[in-house]
């Protein structure tokens, strides 16, 4: 936990730029300040998916302050929680933490009604984990 006994939640996949895009939005939008909420890519892509984006956007969530970032040894030792999502391999694993790992497709390329389900897939898992957390 951090100084101020606040959860931090570690949202990990390959480009950073949709499901771990969407997890750190909602869960930021559901936690309301009670839990410090992380994202990042082991491969970092340069741009969003904009279809990821567009689910988000008409739920009426906005990620116009996101942007892919690299995951680093740093950023995984800051976190109490660690939620990988295709990137488990390479995903550095440190004492002491939990760690998840959900299995979801990548929305990379698909059309907008896969990436809802996908979006709604890691929303009940983002409810489900603040609920053990708060």
């Amino acid at each position: 936990m951090s100084e101020n006994n606040q959860p931090s939640v570690l949202f990990a996949c390959i480009h950073n730029s949709g499901r771990s895009l969407a997890a750190k939005v909602l869960l930021d939008h559901y936690a309301q300040g009670r839990i410090r909420v992380i994202s990042a890519g082991s491969e970092p892509g340069t741009q969003l998916n904009q279809a990821v984006v567009d689910v988000l956007e008409e739920r009426g969530l906005s990620c116009e302050k996101e942007f892919p970032k690299m995951l680093t040894s740093e950023v995984v030792e800051s976190a109490d929680v660690v939620v990988t999502m295709g990137c488990g391999e390479t995903c550095p694993i440190f004492p002491g933490k939990r760690y998840l790992d959900w299995e979801l497709d990548d929305p990379a390329g698909l059309d907008i009604d896969k990436v809802r389900v996908i979006v709604d897939l890691i929303d009940a898992r983002v409810q489900a984990l603040l609920k053990e957390l708060a």
